[in-house]
């Protein structure tokens, strides 16, 4: 099979803008990963997957134990950069229900710092369907914030306005210098799946056949996650794996 190769300058100049218009509402996808909605000083963030890396070692699959502090020095950049008065994690902000007890002493005052003086919502998932009792914040199934609704699984067919995580997407692009597959927003502009947030989260293409369902009408644009910015990808120019 042959695959259309995109420059790196084409590349570029593809993402000038990092907005992504969902439902008629404006957001600024950020190159982290998360969106930001300036009217309501919302930031969305999703698939933290808090103590991954210690849910793990209690099988005997050793990684490296410093997840949940570089997701959450992560997510102090952003918080940080945009000031929000409203954070909504959107599902699976814990990798499963135990993950809130074995957070260290620092990472545990890391996440009440960010918290502190904010409104701040933890969304069910299907990792973690109720909230750690011991941690700040509300817990809600889904909420909706004027025609967007957050949620953390997206549902198949019409969903305008849905903001949804839970299948982390990936874009495969092929560059004049070989081969990318990064984060990326899967958005028609009736709405959005977002990329997974946390450091050990994985990614499933965007080609893949989950991603169907959602998006009926036409295919999403990738809007792929660089180092610095966000670069919008036709989706005829993202590859299967």
């Amino acid at each position: 099979m042959t695959h259309q190769r995109i420059s790196i300058a084409g590349l570029r100049n593809a993402g000038a803008a990092q907005d992504i218009l969902i439902a008629g509402v404006g957001f600024t996808a950020d190159a982290s990963g998360a969106l930001y909605l300036e009217a309501e000083s919302l930031i969305v963030v999703a698939d933290l997957h808090l103590e991954k890396g210690s849910s793990y070692a209690r099988r005997r699959v050793l990684l490296p134990p410093y997840d949940t502090a570089a997701t959450l020095a992560h997510l102090t950049r952003v918080i940080a950069r945009y000031n929000p008065r409203r954070v909504v994690a959107l599902g699976d902000s814990f990798h499963d229900r135990d993950a809130a007890a074995r957070m260290g002493n620092e990472d545990r005052a890391s996440l009440r710092a960010l918290q502190a003086g904010r409104d701040w919502i933890w969304i069910a998932g299907n990792h973690d369907p109720l909230p750690p009792a011991s941690l700040l914040g509300e817990a809600h199934d889904e909420i909706r914030v004027g025609p967007i609704t957050f949620r953390h699984e997206p549902r198949a067919g019409d969903a305008r306005g849905e903001i949804a995580g839970h299948l982390h997407p990936v874009a495969r692009v092929v560059t004049t210098r070989g081969s990318l597959r990064r984060r990326c927003f899967a958005s028609d502009g009736a709405r959005c799946v977002m990329p997974a947030f946390g450091a050990y989260a994985g990614g499933l293409n965007l080609r893949d056949i989950a991603f169907a369902p959602l998006f009926p009408g036409r295919a999403p644009h990738a809007h792929v996650l660089g180092r610095d910015r966000v670069y919008a990808i036709g989706h005829e120019q993202c590859h299967s794996d």
